[in-house]
């Protein structure tokens, strides 16, 4: 398995064992590597992790051959997610063969979700840990070596989510998730988050605030505030939705120059948020609404809360209101039930909106959810199909849209270069990773983590490219 940041976020780090019988002396040194797989949100558990190690005097290895621990933090989301889970672990369960690796974890969703499973079906693995235990991580480690046992902690889905403590960014360091709510209320139909992340917890003001001056400090300029819905925030804490006034803390932190709005759901997108989207000059214009559907059928049986009324009056009155702002959306096709008439209407209605940033997902039938025991599930061929539609719809639009910006500049951060050794980055309305790129064809000693104006020249489906505008910057 090949580790590469894009894809698994490997950080290795050294982890001295102390001889807990006599004289805390040091008996042992061995090497810790952590993988973590799915959402942003799985991330940040695993950067936490990083940071709980390492605090105790951990040095980064990047050899995966020179590893004696690793633990692979798992996503079982949906059914393609769970088997790059498993495929992981069966990977690395072959390195205890030679006898180098020592000790496997396996930790986050899949862990809390099919515990019994994998310690049953998977002898080489030494943990399961569920998604509320993932900062006893140094006392499990210990556990399994000291006592030489195998180690199961999950259901503690509903713990304190104000963590204090330090953190391993996996990300450059100029850009950073920050998670402000653990859970989720939303009953959706399809979905088993709730049964893993527990109930919708807010993180408080202050917690994330020092969280995020932190990180400023240490050089991040470009903020990604992700949750399950961030829309929520503060209602259960504060009784009201306080992600505006969240918003407007954040921004008085000089350092930060781009805050990013990730999984807002559209029901709760109300005219304060959207004021503030317009107005303060920190928010990127930029905001992402996971609509699944259009057809107010499937949204029913989906269990969202949203409608095709409700939905597309948003977008029309976010286009109103601040005219350049970029649409992200991730659409669900084959849900139960879906006829060849309501996915053509999810189909037209992405024609007619012309969305800027589509991911489209296969439904994924996940026991213990309601939607698996839906009758006229769809086969899979019809799913697939669906989606390379929707796919091959979306390339055109992100292309006209992206021919639309030549001669048009744009302020980019500066974030990498591609394998030919060309300078890319981001503009506002590009998430790392999922959105588009920009390649600076001409530029020189550029940094990275800069912000520099770029003057577009050339359009691809969802990347473009252009030369730097010296004058402009």
């Amino acid at each position: 398995m090949q580790f590469i940041f894009d894809t698994y976020y490997l950080i290795l780090y050294t982890l001295y064992v102390h001889d807990l019988e006599g004289e805390a002396a040091l008996t042992q040194k061995l090497n810790v590597g952590m993988v973590s797989l799915g959402c942003d949100k799985n991330r940040v558990d695993a950067e936490l992790m990083l940071g709980s190690l390492i605090s105790s005097n951990y040095n980064i290895v990047r050899d995966e051959e020179e590893a004696d621990i690793i633990i692979v933090n798992t996503c079982g989301f949906i059914e393609s997610a769970k088997q790059e889970s498993i495929d992981a672990i069966l990977e690395y369960s072959k390195k205890k063969d030679d006898g180098r690796l020592k000790v496997l974890i396996a930790s986050g969703c899949l862990a809390e979700r099919y515990s019994d499973e994998l310690m049953e079906e998977i002898p080489e693995l030494d943990a399961a840990v569920g998604t509320g235990d993932y900062m006893k991580i140094e006392g499990i480690i210990d556990e399994v070596i000291k006592d030489k046992k195998r180690v199961k902690r999950i259901g503690n889905i509903d713990y304190d989510v104000d963590l204090e403590g330090s953190r391993v960014l996996t990300t450059q360091k100029f850009t950073a998730y920050v998670k402000i709510a653990e859970g989720c209320n939303n009953s959706c139909s399809y979905c088993i988050i709730p049964k893993l992340r527990g109930i919708y917890r807010s993180r408080s003001l202050g917690n994330i605030e020092r969280e995020v001056k932190q990180l400023a400090q240490n050089g991040t300029k470009e903020i990604i505030l992700v949750a399950q819905d961030i829309t929520k925030y503060g209602s259960d804490l504060y009784g009201r939705k306080m992600l505006v006034s969240l918003i407007k803390k954040l921004s008085l932190i000089s350092e930060i120059d781009w805050i990013r709005l990730m999984y807002c759901y559209p029901e709760d997108v109300d005219d304060e948020l959207i004021q503030e989207i317009k107005n303060n000059d920190k928010v990127c214009k930029y905001i992402d609404l996971p609509l699944q559907h259009i057809n107010d059928e499937i949204l029913y049986n989906m269990r969202r809360l949203s409608n095709k009324k409700g939905i597309t009056s948003l977008i029309n009155k976010l286009r109103e209101n601040i005219p350049d702002i970029i649409i992200r959306t991730s659409l669900i096709v084959g849900f139960p039930g879906e006829t060849d008439e309501q996915f053509n209407e999810l189909y037209d209605f992405l024609a007619q909106y012309q969305l800027d940033r589509v991911g489209v997902f296969i439904y994924s039938q996940e026991e213990d959810t309601e939607a698996a025991l839906y009758k006229n599930q769809i086969d899979e061929k019809t799913k697939k199909k669906r989606q390379r539609n929707l796919i091959s719809l979306q390339k055109k639009i992100s292309r006209n849209k992206n021919k639309a910006n030549i001669g048009k500049t744009f302020r980019v951060l500066v974030d990498g270069t591609n394998d030919k050794g060309m300078i890319t980055g981001r503009t506002y309305g590009d998430a790392p990773d999922i959105d588009g790129r920009i390649y600076i064809t001409k530029g020189a000693d550029l940094k990275l983590g800069e912000f520099v104006d770029v003057n577009i020249k050339e359009a691809y489906d969802y990347d473009m490219a252009g030369e730097v505008n010296y004058e402009s910057s």
